[in-house]
């Protein structure tokens, strides 16, 4: 019987970065997947600038915006034409330090990842699955199948990362509600040319035609997605690339060159009824799946691993209570909702039918969403969605306190352009305070008596427009999110923060 504190069952994105972000803070883990090897065809593509921030305190992030390509803008066309482009830059600079979307195809990103986790002293077990468990309050005994047969783990942790046909999920029997879309939707990589061909994001807003490609790089090597219309879905034989090409020509003004792979799959919008149950937790797709629109899925599988890593580590470590873990239910579990309802809002009115809705896709809503892409708050509020740095935590039990624009539960906000990178820090992975302004000799004492670093900043123009209040004291968690913002700086209200919900900070 091999043991170990945390036995991750997937190792495709989200389960990689669980280990990564585990064995960071000292954890000893296990990782196995089924497969052979990370996967051999590009899925999930986007990687949004949360991602990236979270792979900042990895030292992650410069080689995986290096090896990707940084797209700019994201275009919608109408019948061959195109009739807006919205700038992520223009939305974005102010607020993060990656303002784009990130294409970086995920069988090289998974790639990267096993790297980095092998030089973590830690392999992914190949070839080997999770055929069952038992748990009680201790932790959880797995039996595991590989090339020498069966083997028993034992874990105080099983974290299911293991998809959307998830063997922990079913065995939890924490359902999967929702549904299946009606449409068949096709993925192809390709290489093409025309004025689509410029390593921008572009959307057809075509009659009931759903099409996005997505640049892989400045050459015209790409990936198109879209939904196949219910003439070509009812030819009664498998489709072909042939089969939906026209359209998809005609819609983006883009001539085929070459197709190197294509594929048919059905959607689904679900999301499981519990995140924990006793000692097994589940994660990314095991817990939720939606439409690709915004290209959130990995994105959020992500943040679902960074959510809970830092929690279990103060549990194993003993700086916890064990009811910690409960807020990553109570966190990402509403994100996800609200995460389903969002995309399949956006999905069904890309691809919906008839002469209203057509009008409106194709007339209204470019001239809608240039205007809006004018105004300066519209513009933030749409980069903050997309990039997941608007996902906030307000009702957690970890949040307290709202000071001027910042709440407990918020993001940390960026002050790097036009003043400190108060982001630097963060690659420490551990609770800190930030001040923006003056620190009282009170707080730096309580800070020093607790072992936690205090980081002060020079008031600046740049903290004002990022909404940070002067003087003003903030706790920030191990995952960048702001725990507790106090007014005051009081080291009575930093105390009481951890006293009350059993946390040991350092």
């Amino acid at each position: 019987m091999d043991d170990t504190e945390v036995l991750i069952a997937g190792a495709g994105p989200t389960g990689l970065v669980l280990a990564l972000w585990l064995v960071r803070q000292g954890v000893k883990v296990r990782i196995v997947d089924r497969s052979a090897g990370p996967g051999t065809s590009s899925r999930a593509m986007a990687v949004q600038a949360r991602t990236l921030e979270l792979y900042r305190q990895l030292d992650l992030a410069d080689e995986i915006v290096e090896g990707g390509l940084r797209n700019p803008a994201i275009n919608m066309w109408v019948k061959g034409e195109r009739r807006a482009r919205l700038s992520f830059r223009d939305a974005g600079r102010e607020l993060t330090p990656y303002p784009f979307v990130l294409i970086y195809p995920q069988d090289r990103h998974e790639r990267v990842l096993v790297r980095r986790l092998e030089e973590a002293g830690v392999h992914v077990e190949r070839n080997t699955e999770l055929v069952g468990f038992e748990q009680d309050a201790e932790g959880v005994v797995a039996r595991l199948r590989g090339p020498a047969g069966e083997s028993i783990c034992k874990a105080a942790w099983l974290a299911g990362c293991d998809g959307a046909h998830s063997i922990v999920r079913h065995q939890l029997g924490t359902g999967f509600e929702g549904g299946t879309y009606e449409h068949t939707f096709y993925v192809a990589d390709v290489d093409v040319t025309g004025p689509s061909a410029n390593g921008e994001i572009h959307l057809s807003l075509e009659d009931g035609d759903f099409a996005a490609l997505f640049a892989y790089d400045e050459k015209g090597s790409a990936r198109l997605i879209g939904a196949v219309r219910d003439d070509a879905a009812k030819l009664g034989r498998d489709l072909e690339f042939d089969d939906v090409r026209q359209r998809a020509i005609s819609s983006l003004g883009l001539t085929i060159e070459r197709v190197n792979w294509f594929s048919t799959y059905r959607v689904h919008h679900r999301v499981t009824g519990h995140y924990r149950s006793g000692r097994a937790l589940l994660l990314g797709d095991a817990a939720h799946v939606h439409s690709p629109a915004g290209g959130q899925g990995m994105n959020t599988g992500i943040g679902d691993a960074v959510n809970l890593a830092w929690k279990l580590a103060h549990v194993l470590q003993g700086r916890a209570p064990d009811s910690l873990v409960d807020s990553y239910e109570a966190e990402r579990k509403a994100f996800a909702r609200k995460l389903v309802e969002t995309t399949d809002r956006v999905f069904s009115f890309v691809i919906a039918e008839g002469g209203f809705a057509d009008f409106v896709r194709t007339r209204i809503a470019p001239l809608f969403a240039s205007a809006a892409y004018g105004i300066d708050p519209i513009r933030s509020f749409m980069f903050r969605v997309l990039s997941q740095t608007g996902i906030h935590y307000p009702d957690s039990p970890l949040s307290a306190g709202h000071v001027g624009h910042v709440r407990g539960g918020d993001r940390l906000p960026w002050t790097g352009y036009g003043g400190p990178d108060n982001h630097e820090p963060l690659s420490a992975i551990a609770w800190q305070v930030h001040v923006y302004g003056t620190v009282h000799p009170v707080l730096e004492t309580w800070c020093a008596g607790r072992g936690m670093a205090l980081y002060r900043y020079d008031w600046c123009d740049a903290c004002q427009a990022a909404g940070l209040t002067r003087d003003a004291a903030y706790l920030v968690r191990p995952d960048a999110y702001v725990a507790l913002v106090d007014r005051a700086a009081d080291r009575d209200t930093l105390e009481a923060y951890f006293t009350t919900r059993g946390i040991h900070p350092a």
